[in-house]
């Protein structure tokens, strides 16, 4: 683990599995976008330590496991403001939202995710395009899709955190099923960022650039790709269940506990919801059963 100077006051912590950017406000005070995963605390905390740093303020960019996985450690150690979307901090908010996005039973959510309630104080809503922290502006740009409202930061040193809304080459190799919420909302969040024009870019897993123009490309053509074997494998009327078991021996995905079950069906679920969307397949009943059928064109 160590720190990796950007531009100016913008570094990021490179966990070996992730880029958590920070920004310098003088020699000890930061704020740190993003938290990591709940694992790599103690790791974290260290590193932070032995560079005499401290965490003034936490943004997070979207309320999954590897962002905001020890915003309650650092709450309570560095009496640390944490700002967050107003989505996502709802999300975040108890246990028994989190039930209501993952869908199992609540003592697996407490089990799995008991390290991710937390409070937010200050909310970030869905039009805002700038925020102060610390007397320092940041800008927004809201890209909805991966998550429900996640946020790419700009300091002011003009680098931009992208967090999930972008994917390097290195993680399309080795990823089987990219996750969005809403595919069909990502993918266009992913073609606004040709928009942007920053100097440099932090991508979370895990990748620093200066320009972003192919990569989006690459990213919109990935997860196009991945949507498209999905429509492949229904070749009569599928329920979702049925769609699930071809792209699991299709891909070589193993599924050995429920917890991986239900992140491989989370996983799958925007794809099949995006070929509805996209009015590429039609749902209908059959035995009581939801199947999902391929549109004639």
């Amino acid at each position: 683990m160590e720190i990796i100077k950007v531009k100016g006051n913008t570094y990021c912590i490179d966990t070996g599995m992730t880029y958590l950017p920070f920004y310098k406000l003088n020699n000890q005070d930061i704020i740190l976008m993003d938290s990591g995963f709940n694992k790599e605390c103690k790791d974290i905390d260290k590193l932070l330590e032995e560079n005499n740093l401290r965490i003034k303020t936490l943004i997070c960019t979207h309320a999954h496991p590897d962002h905001i996985g020890n915003n309650s450690y650092f709450k309570e150690k560095y009496k640390c403001k944490i700002a967050m979307t107003k989505d996502e901090a709802f999300l975040c908010s108890s246990f028994a939202n989190f039930k209501s996005f993952y869908d199992q039973p609540m003592s697996l959510i407490k089990s799995h995710y008991k390290n991710l309630v937390c409070e937010t104080d200050i909310i970030i809503n869905d039009k805002q395009d700038s925020i102060i922290l610390n007397d320092v502006v940041f800008k927004l740009f809201h890209t909805f899709g991966h998550s429900s409202d996640q946020i790419c930061i700009t300091t002011p040193d003009d680098v931009c955190y992208l967090a999930d809304s972008l994917i390097t080459y290195e993680t399309m190799k080795g990823t089987k099923i990219p996750y969005a919420f809403v595919l069909k909302d990502d993918l266009e969040s992913k073609n606004a960022l040709a928009h942007l024009n920053s100097s440099k870019y932090i991508i979370a897993h895990k990748g620093i650039m200066d320009d972003i123009r192919e990569l989006i490309e690459e990213n919109i053509n990935y997860y196009s790709s991945i949507a498209e074997s999905v429509y492949e494998e229904i070749i009569e009327a599928m329920t979702f269940e049925d769609i699930m078991k071809c792209i699991i021996r299709k891909k070589k995905i193993e599924v050995k506990t429920v917890y991986k079950y239900k992140v491989t069906e989370r996983m799958l679920k925007s794809y099949v919801e995006y070929l509805y969307e996209t009015k590429r397949v039609d749902t209908i009943i059959d035995k009581g059963f939801v199947k999902y059928v391929k549109k004639q064109l």
